[in-house]
C-alpha cells in the first residue's frame, strides 16, 4: 500500500467545511466522527489533520503535513517556505486598513504617528516599511474592530469580506494590503511517491474547480443563424451541432464559463437561439 499523504485543514469554521466539501467532490471519502483531529480517507491514501488555521503554514513548511488548505493571508503573514499549488476560489477576503469614518484620510502617509491594532503584525509592518510610514503597531487577538472605539488604537488592520462589521463599528476601509482566498500549499520537498499522490489529488481537484465555474449549455438554433451563433460559443474544443427532427433547426451543445454566458445571452437570443438550457457540470476532465 502506498504511503499516505498528510493534509492539514482548519479544524472548524467555513474554511474547514468548504475544504472537506471540495475533497469529497474529488471522490475522496473522509468520515470525521466525534470531532476527531486525525482521520484517514477510506478510499485514497490521504490522512487528514484538523488544526488551527494559524498553525497550518508552519506544519506544512516543517513537513509535519505534506500539504494543506489555508488562506493566502496566513501564508503571507507567516512567511514560511511553502509551495502554492492551486488557488481554490473560496474563502475570499482582503487584508485591509480601516479608520474611523469621520477621520480625514489622504493616503498612506495619513497613518504616520498613528497606532494601528492588528493580528497580522508582519503583513502590516511590511506595508508600513514599503511606504516609509512611521506608526506604532499594537498586536491584538480578536475583536480588532473595537480598538478605535475604546481608545486602544487609531486604526486597524484586519480581514474584510463584506465590510459590514467595519460599518457596524463606525469604520471605513482605506487601504487593501492583500487580496486573499483559500489555497492548496505543499512542503518544499516531497518524496517521489507522495508527489505522485499529490499530483493525482491535484488532477481531481482541478477537474472539480473547473466544473464549478463552467456550465453545459444547450439551445435550439435555426440553421441560417449557425454562422453567427457558433463564434459566440467556444467549447472545450468547439460546440457540438446536432440536427433536430424539425427541418431547418439544429441543437447546439457547448461548455462555457457561466460569467461569459450571461454576457452573451442577448446576442444569442437576437441571433435566434431558443429553448436555452443551462446545466451544472460535476467534473471537467481536460
Amino acid at each position: 500500500m502506498a504511503e499516505a499523504v498528510t493534509i492539514a485543514l482548519q479544524k472548524s469554521g467555513r474554511l474547514s467545511e468548504d475544504s472537506v466539501d471540495l475533497i469529497s467532490h474529488c471522490g475522496i471519502k473522509i468520515n470525521r466522527r466525534n470531532g476527531r483531529l486525525k482521520v484517514s480517507a477510506s478510499n485514497f491514501p490521504l490522512e487528514v489533520l484538523f488544526l488551527r488555521d494559524d498553525d497550518i503554514p508552519e506544519y506544512v513548511a516543517d513537513g509535519v503535513a505534506d500539504i494543506g488548505i489555508v488562506g493566502q493571508n496566513l501564508v503571507h503573514e507567516k512567511e514560511r517556505e511553502v509551495r502554492t499549488l492551486e488557488t481554490l476560489g473560496f474563502s475570499r477576503c482582503r487584508l485591509s486598513i480601516a479608520v474611523p469614518k469621520a477621520e480625514a484620510y489622504q493616503g498612506p502617509q495619513s497613518l504616520s504617528g498613528k497606532t494601528i491594532a492588528t493580528t497580522y503584525i508582519r503583513s502590516l509592518e511590511r506595508f508600513l516599511k514599503e511606504n516609509a510610514i512611521s506608526a506604532k503597531v499594537r498586536e491584538i487577538q480578536g475583536s480588532t474592530e473595537i480598538a478605535p472605539g475604546i481608545g486602544l488604537a487609531d486604526a486597524i488592520c484586519d480581514l474584510v469580506s463584506t465590510g459590514g462589521t467595519l460599518l457596524a463599528h463606525g469604520l471605513r476601509e482605506v487601504e487593501v494590503l492583500l487580496e486573499s482566498e483559500a489555497v492548496l500549499i505543499a512542503c518544499p520537498q516531497l518524496a517521489a511517491e507522495k508527489q505522485r499522490i499529490v499530483d493525482d489529488m491535484l488532477f481531481r481537484l482541478r477537474s472539480v474547480l473547473k466544473a464549478k465555474e463552467s456550465k453545459y449549455i444547450l439551445m435550439n438554433i435555426p440553421n441560417e443563424a449557425l454562422g453567427v451563433v457558433l463564434p459566440l460559443l467556444p467549447g472545450l474544443r468547439s460546440p457540438t451541432v446536432l440536427p433536430l427532427a424539425e427541418s431547418g433547426w439544429s441543437s447546439v451543445h457547448t461548455v462555457i464559463n457561466e460569467n461569459d454566458f450571461w454576457g452573451k445571452i442577448d446576442e444569442l437570443k437576437k441571433a435566434g437561439a431558443e429553448g436555452i438550457l443551462v446545466c451544472p457540470i460535476e467534473k471537467v476532465i481536460s
